[in-house]
């Protein structure tokens, strides 16, 4: 029985062959899309957990060559959500309207275009010099490095297994049984030597390579996935296994219309694929369509309940402000968790929801249960900077967050290890700040010579620490793609630092009209209010958003509290 208790709710909603399947030949070369300006981060989140920027989304992988979905535990019903009525979707209009003050309510093988690829090999190159002497950076830049090397898929170029391990619960739950990723990969090359007609184990190999591309931030994996899935389809045409994956790739490269076209098509081929089910509210979350998402939810954990299906409810309800289901419905999903990996990654969710609430006892809790399944989580050590460095344990938080990047120099972890150098402020700490800086904008680079809309990443990374027009330039492409709370809030913050405050004070009330509980998007408005002479809600607006989690943002929370006095 889904979330919605006795609810009837039943809505349904040619390949490149390579020699050898651990070596697939290049396709001829196509441009990368056009980026006038995230990963998201959400980005995604390069997309954290469905919908989070900077946590990777869920999906599904498993190392079996029929068609059939992956064994669950016996899944236990959701409990029926108590919250308010569903989030109508945003106006599809080209600017936001005035919400008003009642926002608190509840609520591979294809390469990429040359020019793009050597102006990431460029930009590595030039950080990499900049990071000769400090040996935790350079390993690093040399993950960059090798992520431009497309031609050694899962292993290194003389057949050595690849130096970077990844342990079972830093991918996804469901992933290989909760097997060793690299392991699960070689064990699918040499298959596919042996069965090259398998499609069902080229599909899994394809989103393997997608979840490799996530785990070491690696997008030039991406194109060796769509080769791999286009190689299923070559020999079993419209098979829901490749098509949901396709599905997943596209999530992953931030093509969410697409995503969505591939979910739905997989889904008239078989409407209980899990993978294909959660990457449909993946797209829909992702396009701002959360009504739409909700009802996918709901359908979803009708056909197929499970943690895949209820993190991503979860994520809908806490994205209307219904934290209380959230928090329930992701601890019914901890108990079910019935493998190490589905427990680091439903713990840290838990983890983040609390973080996000100024809960910082609660979240270093769960962010400990995470990393009891499986220590080397990297979500869950990045949360857990995050609460340390609120917690006011700042040498902690520097030293998880380095772990962090030198493993998976992502922009959102990143962004916030340059920050919190800035705020601890000893020695040479500018310049390490200034150096993970530069490492997003190669980051960014390499994922947009291999296919992934880097817009938003780059929107979230630039206002603050780079150019500004850039910023704005990238805003506002991702705006014109989907209205989210996210994108919203980006512009919105683009906007103001570009000293156009007047435009952006209608996107930042949109950021926060669906209830969202996010300190970041209060702080954004309250400034944004602040500078346009809405001084009264902007000062209620930057006292809500320390009252709700003041350790948002080691600089942030600073400076709400000096622009707070200086507004008194």
């Amino acid at each position: 029985m889904g979330p919605r208790g006795q609810d009837d709710e039943q809505d349904a909603q040619k390949a490149n062959r390579a020699d050898e399947p651990g070596r697939p030949q290049q396709a001829p070369a196509t441009p990368a899309p056009t980026a006038s300006g995230p990963g998201e981060v959400r980005p995604a989140s390069a997309t954290p957990g469905p919908g989070r920027p900077g946590q990777a989304q869920v999906t599904a992988v498993t190392a079996t060559s029929g068609s059939g979905e992956p064994r669950q535990a016996p899944a236990t019903p959701l409990p029926t959500a108590s919250g308010p009525g569903e989030v109508r979707p945003a106006p599809a209009a080209s600017g936001p309207g005035e919400s008003g003050s009642g926002e608190e309510r509840g609520a591979g093988g294809e390469e990429a275009d040359g020019d793009e690829r050597v102006a990431a090999v460029r930009r590595v190159g030039a950080v990499r010099r900049l990071w000769r002497g400090g040996a935790q950076l350079v390993v690093a830049a040399s993950l960059l490095a090798v992520a431009l090397t497309g031609g050694a898929i899962a292993l290194g170029t003389d057949g050595s297994p690849a130096s970077v391990r990844v342990s079972a619960g830093a991918v996804d739950p469901g992933v290989l049984g909760g097997g060793d990723l690299d392991a699960a990969i070689t064990a699918l090359q040499t298959h596919l030597r042996a069965q090259p007609k398998d499609h069902g184990g080229w599909a899994t190999l394809g989103l393997a390579y997608v979840e490799q591309a996530r785990t070491k931030a690696d997008p030039s994996r991406y194109p060796q996935a769509e080769q791999a899935l286009q190689r299923s389809l070559s020999l079993a045409p419209d098979n829901d296994q490749a098509l949901a994956g396709r599905a997943a790739l596209a999530a992953a490269r931030h093509d969410f219309h697409g995503a969505l076209s591939f979910a739905d098509a997989a889904l008239r081929r078989n409407p209980y694929s899990e993978r294909a089910l959660s990457s449909r509210i993946d797209a829909l979350v992702e396009l701002g369509r959360y009504a739409d998402a909700a009802k996918a939810a709901r359908t979803a954990d009708a056909r197929k309940p499970g943690v895949p299906v209820f993190t991503r409810y979860a994520y809908v309800r806490e994205l209307r402000g219904d934290v209380r289901t959230a928090r329930r419905v992701l601890e019914q999903a901890l108990t079910a968790a019935a493998s190490p990996g589905d427990t680091a990654y439903v713990a840290t969710q838990l983890g983040q929801l609390a973080w996000n609430q100024g809960d910082q006892r609660t979240a270093l809790t769960y962010y400990a249960r995470a990393l009891a399944a499986d220590d080397g989580y990297l979500p869950a050590l990045e949360g857990r900077a995050r609460a340390r460095a609120a917690s006011g344990d700042r040498a902690a938080a520097v030293k998880d967050l380095e772990t962090v990047v030198a493993r998976a120099p992502l922009p959102g972890p990143l962004v916030a290890l340059g920050e919190l150098y800035e705020a601890r402020g000893k020695a040479g700490d500018r310049e390490r700040a200034r150096q993970q800086y530069a490492l997003v904008d190669a980051w960014i680079a390499l994922a947009r010579a291999n296919g992934v809309n880097a817009d938003l990443d780059t929107a979230l990374a630039a206002a603050d620490h780079g150019d500004k027009r850039a910023a704005l330039r990238a805003a506002r492409a991702e705006w014109a793609r989907r209205h989210t709370v996210h994108t919203a809030d980006a512009l919105a913050w683009a906007l103001h630092v570009n000293g156009r405050d007047a435009e952006a004070l209608p996107y930042a009330r949109r950021a926060t009209a669906t209830g969202y509980r996010n300190a970041a998007f209060r702080y954004h408005r309250g400034m944004i209010e602040l500078a346009t002479g809405h001084r009264a809600a902007g000062r209620a607006s930057l006292t809500a958003a320390l009252r709700l989690n003041p350790g948002f943002s080691w600089l942030g929370a600073d400076r709400a509290r000096e622009a707070l006095e200086g507004a008194r």
